[in-house]
């Protein structure tokens, strides 16, 4: 039997796939598929899928699954799982980032990883025969291990958090708040691959434990790592998001400022806004809150809808931006304590 070797984005895609966390996929898209999200956002069969998924490949590799009813899927030496290819296909590449990004600007990270991909898409259903093993394993959990604990735990109603960063006052206020209005709360950082300068996923997973085990109630929050990758496609990254979260049992989903944007490249709210206006087809519940600042006059992290001081006084307020943080971590400086806890610093 032929087979393809799986780079650890294609590795973890297939793992998502079979898990049920990309659900209602079973497989990577086939043409058509691809095509009918590209332009509606839909699968095929009407399904909302915002984000195309096939496995990429050259052209030497795709001759040797041409005529083959199945090919096996090799990662890290093993046979991970199975394939079989319904269609394979070649896309204009410029035409699709276009649509999937709503920029053209090749150092747009995602669009920049876009075009490294293979030349040929292969579409087809898959199985999954061996788990790969990685240093953040222990940190993730499957929808099914998860939608167990909320049962066990009695909760009814779950807030999603996502996130790429490590905690700070901004993100706490947004969680102090869904607890607020939620049994639970199911923290799930992404942990994938991502751009230069990001933060490693054990900084985030070891951020989120100091700040769960000091200062939140244990038994309403769930914390666990999402090894997805990032797309940087802004508003239909997070519907992606979105989905995904529902797929683990969710019934909430934070969606924040900019929520999977990079840079100045998407309106601050496009992405609360397309999932608003998908929310009925999600099948969860989108809490869109305004992006939190620091005010000094009111003493604490605050929005343009709680506090004067951004119309009256705009010096005494700053954003809360994990850009910025980074950037200052990054210089072996320390962000002040009402931007981000010492203990988490």
């Amino acid at each position: 039997m032929s087979q393809i070797v799986l780079n650890t984005d294609q590795y973890l895609e297939l793992e998502k796939i079979t898990l049920g966390a990309y659900a209602p996929l079973r497989g990577f898209m086939n043409e058509s598929d691809f095509l009918s999200v590209i332009e509606t956002m839909r699968l095929k069969t009407g399904e909302l899928f915002p984000i195309p998924l096939s496995l990429d490949m050259s052209a030497q590799d795709a001759d040797k699954i041409s005529g083959a009813s199945m090919f096996q899927l090799v990662y890290n030496g093993d046979v991970v799982g199975e394939m079989v290819p319904e269609s394979i296909f070649t896309i204009n590449k410029p035409s699709v980032v276009a649509k999937i990004f709503g920029v053209e600007d090749p150092a747009h990270p995602g669009i920049d990883h876009f075009f490294k991909l293979g030349e040929i898409f292969v579409g087809g259903p898959v199985t999954l025969t061996k788990r790969a093993t990685f240093e953040t394993s222990a940190f993730e959990m499957t929808p099914a291990e998860t939608k167990a604990i909320f049962k066990k735990r009695g909760w009814k109603t779950i807030a999603a958090f996502h996130t790429r960063n490590i905690p700070h006052r901004a993100h706490e206020w947004l969680q102090r708040l869904s607890l607020d209005l939620c049994d639970g709360l199911f923290i799930h950082p992404i942990i994938g691959r991502k751009k230069a300068g990001d933060f490693t996923p054990k900084a985030i997973m070891t951020g989120y434990k100091t700040l769960i085990e000091g200062f939140y109630p244990e038994d309403r929050v769930l914390l666990a790592a999402l090894s997805t990758p990032g797309f940087y496609a802004g508003p239909r990254e997070a519907v992606f998001h979105a989905l995904i979260r529902r797929n683990y049992g969710c019934t909430h989903i934070v969606i924040g400022r900019d929520h999977a944007g990079v840079g100045d490249y998407y309106d601050t709210y496009a992405s609360q806004k397309l999932c608003q206006d998908l929310e009925q087809d999600l099948g969860i519940t989108i809490m869109a809150f305004t992006a939190p600042h620091y005010c000094k006059s009111c003493d604490g992290v605050v929005s343009e809808k709680t506090c004067p001081h951004m119309q009256t006084d705009p010096e005494m307020v700053t954003p809360v931006s994990g850009t910025e943080i980074r950037a200052l971590l990054a210089d072996g400086k320390r962000p002040e304590p009402h931007i981000m806890r010492p203990k988490i610093v």
